[in-house]
């Protein structure tokens, strides 16, 4: 099936879809992973705060798109300075189809949209910084640990 992609704030999601993505994101990011962090740090909850997702996935592969779960999800946050995007993750099903891919190319357009001329920051997991580099982001300070995860700080003008 293929992916179809959504956009809202919290406040207007459907509750089932929210605790899927916060699922998914504790599977990878707590578990997979192994970090054990406050995943629910409370940013999605603020003011402009959006989520994004997909639902849909390649057909056949276990974690395939029969109950309608997110298989990849990030966060827009609005900043002073600009945005942030985070908390980017695709599960194991979908990683390496693009589907976190288009998610990116998506959060960039909301980003452009609200205001053109407004940074985008992230923190990128070290070995994922060539992939965000592909979509314009630049090292932007020096790396760092995160919860045991070597980290770049990344901009996009």
């Amino acid at each position: 099936m293929p992916a179809s992609f959504h956009a809202a704030p919290v406040a207007q999601m459907d509750p089932i879809t929210l605790y899927r993505i916060l699922r998914l994101r504790t599977d990878v990011f707590v578990v997979e992973q192994q970090c054990p962090y406050p995943e629910l740090d409370g940013r999605d909850l603020e003011p402009g705060a959006v989520m994004l997702w997909a639902i849909g996935d390649t057909p056949g592969e276990q974690g395939a798109d029969d109950d309608g779960a997110p298989t990849a999800t990030l966060r827009v946050l609005r900043e002073p300075e600009g945005f942030r995007i985070g908390r980017v993750v695709a599960s194991p099903a979908v990683r390496g189809t693009g589907v976190a891919g288009e998610l990116m190319r998506r959060a960039l357009e909301l980003c452009s949209a609200q205001s053109a001329e407004s940074s985008v920051t992230l923190d990128a997991q070290a070995p994922l910084q060539g992939w965000y580099e592909s979509f314009g982001f630049a090292r932007s300070g020096a790396p760092f640990l995160e919860d045991g995860i070597p980290h770049v700080p990344m901009r996009r003008d």
